[in-house]
């Protein structure tokens, strides 16, 4: 079968995993990348086409379907030069930052019959997949409560020169908050293992040891339709030498047992007075340059984008387990919320 072929937009960290993801995966094979300072170099290290912008980039006949991960503001507006132009999108999280947006997006692929995917590539990582099986077939009874965490250093990565770029966009008041790129994958994860929505949340948010206009750290109650409570929290600067293994964790709180997760260590079930690991993940290696591309953390990356080139082939419209619209709007809308709940002092209910 012929190779789908991607273009990407945005050549930071986020662009260079998708295109080497596609360069990974036989069924896909990158083709063009546009956006950013680092987009020369990226082009040239896979051997792809540079283009001067995402309109060029989109209007290639030999382009099948186009990745965005660039700055959270500019999704929508990439995401609709692609649907205009008969293309499918794998958009990063989150999928917009309004849920205006987000239903702008849903109503414009599904109108013109194309896929739309969104980049929760946690639900590929081993650990979550067997989270989800866990709790789907009753190892800890009904789930009660979920405590989250999302803690860690944004300094760090910064002073790592191999990740290159500027970091400016952190702090520019488009991108919202630090928690639009924090949350939705622990609100993503919790909905698929539950197969269950967010039905209201309550949250306090601040800024702390930096300049930046924009929050960077919170910490929120939510409560899910079943009725299922979680608190979560989150920070990007967390001081050095922080909490081990809460950079993504999870402990969850069944009728029978429970589950402590760290999808960057081991998943561990306790039921009966007896705790097992039931899986250890690899080093991971995100928060290193020299390691961040091997297939430790990239496996999860090819398998969604695979999940993307089947959700686009299926003939009956079938998913290949990657995020969907919906996902992606429940995601940016469950964000918006605590950050409301965050400024109204309130308890917010989602629509």
């Amino acid at each position: 079968m012929v190779a789908l072929h991607i273009g990407v937009t945005g050549s930071g960290f986020m662009g260079r995993t998708h295109v080497d993801a596609a360069h990974k995966l036989a069924s896909t094979e990158p083709v063009a990348v546009t956006g950013g300072s680092r987009a020369a170099k990226l082009a040239g290290d896979y051997g792809i086409d540079i283009e001067p912008d995402v309109a060029s980039l989109v209007a290639r006949d030999d382009i099948d379907a186009v990745v965005i991960a660039t700055p959270h503001w500019l999704h929508c507006e990439e995401a609709l030069l692609a649907a205009e132009a008969g293309k499918h999108v794998l958009v990063e999280k989150p999928m917009a930052t309004s849920v205006a947006d987000c239903d702008l997006l849903i109503n414009e692929f599904s109108r013109r019959g194309l896929t739309l995917s969104i980049g929760y590539h946690q639900r590929f990582r081993e650990s979550n997949f067997r989270t989800r099986d866990l709790i789907q077939s009753g190892a800890i009874g009904t789930v009660r409560c979920i405590q989250m965490s999302a803690l860690f250093d944004i300094t760090a990565m910064r002073s790592d020169d191999g990740f290159g770029g500027n970091w400016g966009w952190w702090t520019d008041p488009r991108a919202i908050a630090h928690l639009i790129n924090s949350a939705p994958h622990n609100i993503d994860l919790c909905r698929w293992w539950l197969d269950s929505d967010v039905a209201n949340v309550a949250a306090r948010s601040g800024t702390f040891r930096e300049e930046n206009p924009n929050e960077n750290t919170t910490m929120a109650l939510l409560s899910f339709t079943n009725g299922t409570m979680a608190t979560f929290w989150s920070s990007s600067v967390l001081p050095e030498p922080g909490f081990d293994g809460e950079a993504f964790r999870f402990r969850i709180m069944g009728d029978a047992g429970v589950i402590d997760l760290d999808p960057y260590g081991q998943l561990r079930l306790g039921r009966t007075g007896q705790t097992e690991v039931v899986f250890e993940q690899p080093a991971v290696g995100h928060d290193d340059s020299n390691s961040a591309f091997s297939m430790n953390r990239m496996q999860a990356y090819c398998d969604q984008m695979q999940a993307f080139v089947d959700s686009i082939r299926s003939s009956d419209g079938t998913r290949g387990g990657e995020g969907t619209p919906s996902d992606g709007r429940a995601g940016v809308a469950a964000t918006l919320a605590m950050l409301e709940a965050a400024k109204q002092n309130n308890v917010v209910t989602l629509a």
